[in-house]
């Protein structure tokens, strides 16, 4: 409950007394302020640098670790692709060699068929066209492949060489065309019947016989086909003693998998006892020096909720002592002076008396 006041004098003397002490711990309060925040950024630099330093050191171990094994496993995989690669070339080897024993008798029977038929065509001086596959196609065609070989070549000589010199012409009429078309037929027709005629005519009997050992030969071609497809599709590998790398594939492809399940346990290692023992070494190494900081900074902290306190308390008490009589205006250690200046040299006797003749000399 507020009371009169009996002595003026000593209520401003007091007032001002405890403003400027205000004044003087919220001053205190703002340093006090700027060195908590300033002892905390130490703090949280200090933190995070040994943060930083346990997350690089851990990364930096964890990534060795893989590394090591990643190399071994690399290494290892390497020589499995190696080995690999010689057992794929020791069967393509095996399978030639058995293509070969398989076929050996019709390559030989081929290779008998072809001197049989030279020694023929010398013996009867045929002439070299004669001994050509188109040659065959042409005049004595037997199997699919030589009767599409007749179809394509009738195809080039009597219609696609006409046609691209009909197109060539400066001037396209029908009538060049049916020139072209009887100059071709005379020329590529005559050729064909001329060569025909004079070949069977003087050698009718080489060609049959020709003809004959050239259907052998095919034949004995389409069995090495039928014969090379079947052992290349032969799934049993067998015949061709690859144990000794199957053996070896097998060891490696069991070290890869050891040598994979070693790195997992290390990496589970290292993240469940050496992180940890790692972190606790460069932790520990800091330990002192963040103590320190961290004791810095609560005693600034401390310092500064009781500054704090003490300010909230004495502008209670300035409120609750001095505003109700003053108000907030006169509550500076200057007005106060001035107050008091008034009431010692004039003939005020209260404080509205003086805050009055404050106002009437013109003070704000």
């Amino acid at each position: 409950m507020a009371q009169a006041i009996t002595d003026v004098k000593t209520f401003l003397e007091d007032a001002r007394q405890a403003v400027v002490e205000l004044a003087e711990f919220e001053k205190q309060e703002e340093t006090l302020a700027q060195e908590e925040k300033k002892r905390l950024r130490v703090l949280e630099t200090e933190r995070k640098a040994v943060a930083d330093a346990v997350n690089s050191t851990v990364k930096k171990r964890r990534d060795e670790i893989e590394k090591s094994y990643d190399d071994e496993l690399g290494k290892l995989q390497d020589k499995l692709k190696r080995t690999r690669t010689r057992r794929e070339k020791a069967k393509n080897q095996g399978i030639k060699e058995r293509i070969k024993e398989e076929t050996q008798e019709l390559h030989a029977h081929n290779r008998e068929l072809a001197v049989r038929m030279r020694t023929l065509f010398q013996s009867d001086r045929v002439p070299f066209v004669c001994k050509s596959p188109l040659y065959y196609a042409l005049y004595f065609p037997r199997g699919f492949k030589e009767f599409l070989t007749v179809l394509i070549t009738f195809a080039i000589c009597f219609l696609l060489i006409p046609c691209g010199i009909y197109k060539l012409l400066p001037e396209q009429k029908t009538l060049y065309l049916a020139m072209i078309y009887g100059v071709d037929v005379v020329v590529f027709g005559g050729l064909y019947i001329l060569i025909g005629n004079w070949t069977k005519d003087r050698h009718l009997a080489a060609l049959q016989e020709g003809r004959s050992i050239r259907s052998l030969i095919a034949a004995n071609n389409r069995k090495i086909a039928v014969i090379t497809s079947s052992i290349r599709r032969d799934r049993s590998e067998a015949l061709y003693d690859l144990e000794k790398y199957d053996d070896e594939i097998s060891q490696m492809e069991q070290d890869l998998e050891e040598t994979a399940k070693k790195k997992k346990d290390a990496l589970n290692t290292f993240e469940n006892v050496t992180k940890t023992i790692l972190t606790d070494e460069i932790t520990s190494n800091s330990r002192a020096k963040l103590e320190q900081l961290k004791e810095g900074h609560q005693e600034v902290e401390s310092r500064l909720h009781y500054t704090e306190t003490v300010i909230k308390e004495k502008r209670i008490f300035i409120t609750d002592t001095y505003e109700c009589y003053l108000g907030k205006e006169f509550l500076n250690p200057e007005k106060l002076d001035a107050l008091k200046h008034i009431l010692d040299n004039s003939t005020a006797v209260n404080l509205s008396e003086v805050i009055a003749e404050y106002r009437e000399r013109g003070g704000k």
